[in-house]
């Protein structure tokens, strides 16, 4: 029981999970949401992200035991395709019922949040719109949050702007490393299409595109958040040459990383300019 328990908390992608669940709630953090708002809120997308993580592995088991991935306790055997598709669907109506105290609109963009990044798992990543449902979920993510306020409010378009393209440039970077593996399977999202080189293009402008946003374009900025533009920009900006240079080492992924760090930092410190 135990083993299988841990085995189900492996496949609920855990390492994405608590990131995106962290950074919801330190931007309700920032815009002065309630304590108990940002209990509500982290349980909400701990339950809809760890849905999403089940959902990937339950409904990749057969490709994922085609190219070997021993990691994947779905995969593997260790937890049962039943019991990973009915945990998920059971975490996915809890964070829904979660989000509910929060309101109907942001319960509402929750429900989009989840059911975007479901449709990813169940066939859009095989698809040319495979970034759509990043750009969706990453795009609301901001929103999400600013509509658990009391009253509710909208964030700014900037802001979501700045989501949309962080979700871009995950999407692209989650995917190379797994560029051959998704060919064996008959994976063919639009970064496989897009080819290395020019995805990796892709990640460096949509980081840098992100983080100008967030710093230029709610109304001005600290003084601090300058520094952080302008180090995220460069960050791309090195991406980008070395990509150019056909250098694709461990290095590009590695500044990938620091890049969206630097403008997830820059988004918890906007504080009130998140909102419209």
């Amino acid at each position: 029981m135990l083993r299988t328990a841990a085995a189900l908390a492996r496949s609920t992608h855990p390492g994405p999970t608590l990131a995106v669940t962290a950074i919801t709630v330190i931007l309700g953090m920032g815009i002065g949401l309630a304590p108990w708002q940002l209990v509500l809120l982290g349980l909400a997308f701990l339950s809809g992200q760890a849905s999403v993580g089940l959902s990937n592995d339950w409904i990749d088991a057969d490709r994922d035991r085609a190219v070997g991935r021993t990691d994947k306790p779905v995969a593997s055997g260790v937890v049962s395709v039943p019991i990973a598709r009915n945990t998920a669907v059971t975490l996915a109506v809890i964070a829904v019922g979660l989000t509910t105290p929060l309101g109907w609109a942001a319960t509402a963009a929750h429900t989009v949040f989840i059911a975007s990044a479901w449709a990813y798992n169940a066939g859009l990543k095989s698809t040319v719109f495979s970034v759509v449902p990043y750009v969706v979920s990453f795009g609301l993510l901001p929103l999400i949050v600013s509509l658990a306020r009391v009253p509710p409010a909208l964030a700014s378009p900037w802001v979501m702007l700045a989501g949309a393209m962080l979700g871009i440039s995950a999407h692209f970077a989650n995917v190379l490393p797994d560029l051959d593996d998704d060919r064996a399977t008959g994976v063919r999202g639009l970064p496989h299409r897009t080819g290395l080189r020019r995805s990796g293009l892709v990640i460096a402008g949509a980081l840098a595109v992100a983080s100008t946003s967030i710093v230029l374009g709610p109304g001005p900025p600290p003084s601090y958040q300058y520094a952080g533009l302008i180090l995220s920009v460069a960050l791309a900006a090195l991406c980008a040459v070395l990509v150019l240079l056909a250098r694709h080492s461990r290095l590009i992924f590695r500044l990938i990383i620091v890049g969206a760090l630097v403008d997830v930092l820059l988004l918890a410190l906007s504080g009130q300019r998140l909102l419209a």
